[in-house]
């Protein structure tokens, strides 16, 4: 079985963004709109540990700079 290629963050937003839409738009059901909310709250949760770990790379690279001047 192939492994699944992991989700880059834009990835992952531009699919939450598509799924924000189509609630938006309505026109589903309610277990549709359940089931979307529950992907997109899924998706938020990645893209916040994306940023969190993004955010502390930066710190690091940060404090290492900060010891070489």
């Amino acid at each position: 079985m192939a492994a699944k290629k992991k989700q880059t963050f834009e990835e992952r937003l531009e699919q939450l963004e598509g799924l924000v839409k189509a609630m938006e738009e309505g026109g589903m059901t309610l277990e549709e709109t359940l089931t979307h909310y529950e992907k997109g709250i899924k998706l938020a949760a990645q893209l916040k540990q994306d940023l969190e770990i993004a955010r502390e790379r930066l710190t690091v690279l940060g404090e290492g700079s900060a010891e070489e001047a």
